[in-house]
This record gives C-alpha cells, sequence and structure tokens, in this order.
C-alpha cells in the first residue's frame, strides 16, 4: 500500500455507508420505462362511450379538419407532410390511450344507472383488447374518488368492470381522481391486492395513475409535496400522474376566465410533478382545455388555434402527454405532436451520429444529452412523424437497435 491509497477498513467503511444508498437509488430510480408513453388520454362519460368510439373519433376528427383544411396548413407551418401524416393518424390509430370516465365527466346517477354503464365498460374494455391495432393501446376508467362521500360508489364500479371485464384487460389502467394525502396511496395497493387475489392474478398486475387536481397533493400540510411521496409508495403500481386543469385551478382561486394550461399556478404542479417523477419511469400528462372546436367556422378555427398552441407548449416543456375531450381535438393534437418532432429529428439526428463517431461538432454532447437526443428520435417514431428509414437516411448510425442500446447503457457508448 502507498501512502495515498486508503486503509481497507475506509474503502469497507465507504462501501457499507454507500451500497445501501446505490441500492435506494436503483430502486426509486430506476429510469424511465422501455415502453413507449402515449401522447394523449381521451376522456369520454360511460353514458356515450360504446365499442365504436374510438373509430368515431377519428372520423369526426377527419370531418373537421377537412372542413378547417386552411387553418390544418396554417397550424403545420405550410408542411404539406406534416399535415397528410396528421390525416392519415386519424384515418388508423386516432386515439392512443382512453379513459371511460364515471366520476366528473358521467356525475351523480342513480346507483343502478351507474352499474349497467360500469358493467357495460367493462365489456367495451375486454373488446377493445381484441381490436387492436385500431382500438387503443391502453384503456381504462376513472372512477369516483377516495373521499368519505365518493368511495363507496368508485370501489364497487371498479369492481364492476373488472367482474364484466373477465378480469383485467391487456393495457388497463384506472385513475384515481383527487389524491389528497399519501395515505390514500396505501389504500389503493391493497385495493389492488384484494383484487388480483379475487380474480386469481398476478401481484402487481394491476396498474393505476393518480390525479393531481387539489393543492395539497402538490404540497401537504408538513411542507413536503405529497405527490412525491405518493409516487414512491405507489410503485411499481403507479404508472402516472395526471393533471387537472380546472379542479386544481379552482382551488387555487383562479377566476374560471383565467383557469388554463397555461397560468402560472398549472406551471408550478406541473414543475413539481416533473421534478418528482423524473427518473421514476412514472408519467406525467397535462391536462386539458374545456374550449372545443364547435359553433360558427370563426369559433372553431379560434378553438382548433388555441388547442395546437397549448399541445405545442406542451410539449416544447417536456410534456408529451395530454387529455383530449372532443373528437377536434385530436386533429390539433396530432399536427402539434407530429410537427415537433418531426422538425426537431434532423439536428437531432445528426448530432447523435456524431456523438455516436466520437466525432465534435459545433455543439459537444454528453451522455445525458445523448439519452434526450435518442428519446427525440423514439417519441417521433412512435407518434409517426417520421420513420426509422427516415431517420437512417440522415444518420445511418442512429438505428433502432443502436437507440435501444445507448438508452440501455445510460447514454454511454460502448468502450
Amino acid at each position: 500500500m502507498t501512502d495515498r491509497e486508503l486503509p481497507a477498513e475506509v474503502r469497507a467503511r465507504l462501501e457499507e455507508i454507500l451500497r445501501p444508498v446505490d441500492d435506494d437509488l436503483a430502486a426509486r430510480y430506476p429510469g424511465d420505462r422501455p415502453t413507449g408513453q402515449p401522447a394523449h388520454t381521451v376522456y369520454v362519460s360511460a353514458a356515450d362511450t360504446d365499442f365504436d368510439t374510438p373509430a368515431s373519433w377519428g372520423e369526426r376528427a377527419g370531418e373537421i379538419a377537412e372542413a378547417a383544411r386552411d387553418v390544418v396548413i396554417e397550424l403545420a407551418s405550410g408542411d404539406v407532410v406534416v399535415a397528410d401524416l396528421a390525416r392519415k393518424r386519424l384515418q388508423d390509430n386516432p386515439v392512443e390511450d382512453l379513459r371511460i370516465d364515471l366520476e366528473d365527466g358521467y356525475g351523480w346517477r342513480d346507483d343502478a344507472v351507474e352499474d349497467a354503464d360500469a358493467r357495460r365498460a367493462g365489456a367495451i374494455l375486454a373488446g377493445w383488447t381484441q381490436m387492436r391495432p385500431h382500438a387503443p393501446r391502453s384503456a381504462g376508467i376513472r372512477a369516483k374518488g377516495l373521499g368519505d362521500r365518493e368511495r363507496r360508489r368508485g370501489l364497487r364500479t371498479l369492481e364492476l368492470v373488472l367482474d364484466s371485464a373477465g378480469g383485467v384487460p391487456d393495457g388497463f389502467v384506472f385513475t384515481v381522481p383527487k389524491l389528497r394525502d399519501v395515505r390514500q396511496v396505501d389504500a389503493v395497493n391493497v385495493l389492488c391486492e384484494a383484487f388480483e387475489r379475487a380474480h386469481g392474478l398476478a401481484e402487481g398486475m394491476l396498474r393505476f395513475e393518480l390525479q393531481i387536481e387539489i393543492p395539497q397533493a402538490v404540497l401537504g400540510p408538513d411542507g413536503r409535496a405529497t405527490l412525491a411521496g405518493a409516487i414512491h409508495r405507489g410503485m411499481p403500481r403507479l404508472t402516472g400522474l395526471h393533471y387537472g386543469t380546472y379542479d386544481y385551478s379552482a382551488a387555487c382561486g383562479i377566476v374560471s376566465a383565467q383557469q388554463s394550461l397555461a397560468h402560472p399556478v398549472a406551471d408550478h404542479a406541473k414543475a413539481v410533478m416533473q421534478a418528482a417523477t423524473a427518473q421514476t419511469g412514472v408519467w406525467i400528462s397535462d391536462g386539458s382545455t374545456q374550449v372545443i372546436p364547435v359553433g360558427t367556422p370563426d369559433q372553431i378555427q379560434s378553438a382548433l388555434r388555441r388547442h395546437h398552441a397549448l399541445v405545442l407548449r406542451s410539449v416544447e416543456r417536456g410534456f408529451y402527454q395530454g387529455w383530449d375531450m372532443h373528437p377536434g381535438h385530436l386533429v390539433t393534437r396530432w399536427l402539434a405532436v407530429i410537427g415537433f418532432f418531426r422538425s426537431a429529428m434532423p439536428t437531432a439526428a445528426r448530432r447523435l451520429e456524431s456523438y455516436f463517431d466520437r466525432r465534435s461538432g459545433d455543439v459537444v454532447d454528453e451522455p445525458a444529452t445523448a439519452l434526450s437526443l435518442a428519446s427525440v428520435l423514439q417519441r417521433g417514431t412512435a407518434a409517426g412523424a417520421f420513420t426509422a428509414d427516415e431517420v437512417t437516411e440522415i444518420a445511418p448510425s442512429c438505428t433502432a437497435q443502436r437507440l435501444a442500446a445507448l438508452r440501455a447503457g445510460g447514454g454511454a457508448l460502448p468502450s
């Protein structure tokens, strides 16, 4: 041993301190999930949902796009390819993720009515698994929450849905609204375990999301970020956080005319969500806009422009999923998502090619940035903004296999 080497007992003590830290960090922050995040979640009242809802929404969206052709081209920045790709998405696979809503968008109805709608929702969800790829690749329900007034009804609804579906349909997730306390997550975990036992399902098969629509979900009475604790108590069952625009804004005292995804209270809540979910594999979904493209041609065009701007604002800030509440929102959702990733792809591909080749250009990229560049290519391909072949035409090294290997290695290049 040289004079500068650490004694063996010091090294052992360091390992004793740091090994549990390594293990805790690996468990709590496993990194991004390998499956692709959906670009949106469509919410439809259980009273209005049927087997044909995804297709009928796509058809209606196509009609709106056709009637507003000039606005579609305008929002595509004059790029006919973007406009055509968005129209194709509306025809082939307009809805990626869908929640059959039995909460605020459904309201309070007689128990017999909600029972019937819950059973029908279960049958629809089971049926959609046989209709892919044209049905949503993931879908579920939003039942009533865990508060004293509504939890009996919410639990019964979830049970009836699963009974009618014959268990847990592939891609199923349920949304828990109005999180206020981390102990509610403990209750959801108990609920999931009970349903799995009752249906003879594998442990961990039921997955859920939390809706962040009450300020106490962001800042608790002890000064902590409630949702941060909720995430780690909910994982690995917890798959996402969904921002609730209007409940949250109203609870903060924002008047209705100013309630928006772009309001500062929304930005604060979502910034906390973004920091708390980073590297956990839990997805964030932005909220919705209540302005829908109906009415006169001018009103429709105004609503389309508004929604497009909000979606683009979200993806620019790293919120790659949001709620859609009307078929017309699909038009501007896909225009904004496809346009964003298609415009970002050439630069991302060239920079990643330089990174793979260990060449430095006008930008020196590090492993974390390489992961971000790869994310552009992977998310854009999944959204239909471009094909893998279009990427490799620009950057031959950026194959799907190479991107996957980069991701698996945390951005590090093989030696």
